[in-house]
């Protein structure tokens, strides 16, 4: 029940901002959930690796996650500065051990999470349904694959990474964000022919889950249920937004290619 309200409350709010609202708006929307999900995902770290506590609460990180966001150009070299940032900034660890996994956690956790806004801002340029799309493909697929995994689920899907997962709730995903974003594509792009449409469901379908089960592993490897408690019946922003940060970069790369009319 927890988690239909949260999603009834929400819903409304995040039509609107990925929709209609102003560039600036959305900007800070994204920015304001990035920012929680990197917290978050520190914290994952933070209970294998205690030293990520300090860069949980270090603001280098999450200045660099917004400076991705807004970044106008030139993010490979603004990458390769990071990194070398991020291995000077954990020189200070009690665990010389630890230098390396957190050096690559701090890099990971920016480009993680930052990467992918960054990725739906540009598609956002080209259209916000097309942002709304990449974000509510797999919003539509989780919940079937939720009350699908609920009553028919028999066959895990990968039990050592979530064992909640069952084949039954996969396909039941794959097939409803087929078919409710081939509906959504008829209206969005009428030009594009269905097996085009069809096609890129599928792939941004199948990123969003493979994104699930990646922040289960992470979850897992940690021995944490979920990144947090800020969203009721849902665990944490990144528990909301992981089939989402797969997602988005797969459908911005698609439409880019210029695959569909626009």
């Amino acid at each position: 029940m927890k988690r239909l309200i949260t999603g009834l409350i929400l819903t409304p709010l995040f039509f609107w901002i990925v929709a209609l609202s102003p560039d600036l708006v959305f900007l800070l929307a994204l920015a304001a959930v990035g920012l929680i999900c990197l917290y978050e995902f520190f914290g994952i770290l933070a209970a294998r690796f205690p030293d990520f506590e300090n860069l949980q609460r270090n603001p280098a990180g999450y200045a660099a996650g917004l400076f991705l966001l807004i970044l106008p150009s030139h993010e490979g070299l603004f990458l390769t500065l990071f990194a070398l940032l991020a291995l000077v900034l954990t020189l200070r660890s009690r665990d010389l051990a630890a230098v390396l996994p957190l050096a690559g956690g701090l890099l990971l956790g920016v480009l993680y999470i930052f990467g992918p806004w960054r990725a739906g801002v540009s598609l956002r340029a080209i259209g916000p349904w097309w942002m709304l799309f990449a974000l509510a493909i797999n919003w539509a697929g989780d919940t079937f694959a939720y009350y699908a995994g609920r009553a028919f689920g028999k066959h895990k899907l990968a039990p050592r990474v979530s064992p909640g997962k069952s084949w039954e709730g996969t396909i039941a995903s794959s097939l409803a964000a087929m078919g409710l974003g081939a509906l959504y594509l008829h209206y969005l792009s009428p030009a594009t022919p269905w097996t085009h449409a069809i096609a890129l469901c599928f792939a941004a379908n199948a990123a969003g889950q493979v994104g699930d089960l990646a922040e289960s592993a992470l979850k897992r490897g940690a021995g944490v249920k979920d990144s947090g408690d800020l969203l009721p019946g849902h665990g944490g922003w990144l528990d909301r937004v992981d089939s989402s940060l797969f997602s988005v970069p797969v459908v911005y790369w698609w439409i880019s290619q210029q695959w569909f009319p626009r």
